[in-house]
């Protein structure tokens, strides 16, 4: 099983960036995905998540108008699509799937820093 995060980069604010998520190992389109983020000293927060079924979203308050996720089964993956970016957006995102009990996968992360 894997994860594969990519399109992490450095942006300038206002800006937007995309980020995609590759599953392989699983049957992708049954889990639900989210995208985590994660600053140096903080705890791990949920940014976006998206169900298996009927492809429902939820976002945390902090992007909820800025960022969209969406899930493109046939090719397993799942996006994040940021937009207005702000320098408090600066982490490191990770991707998660999870059904159920004990199928639950992250991704490696990959860095994002909104800076000018």
């Amino acid at each position: 099983v894997q994860l594969v995060e990519s399109g992490g980069g450095l942006v300038q604010p206002g800006g937007p960036l995309r980020l995609s998520c590759t599953g392989s190992g699983f049957t992708f389109s049954t889990y639900e995905m989210s995208w985590y983020r994660q600053t140096p000293g903080k705890e791990r927060e949920l940014v976006a998540v998206i169900t298996s079924v009927g492809g429902r979203t939820n976002y945390a308050d902090s992007v909820k108008g800025r960022f969209t996720i969406s899930r493109h089964n046939a090719k397993n993956t799942v996006y994040l699509q940021m937009n207005s970016l702000k320098p408090e957006d600066t982490a490191v995102y990770y991707c998660r799937g999870r059904r159920g009990t004990g199928n639950d996968y992250w991704g490696q992360g990959t860095q994002v820093t909104v800076s000018s």
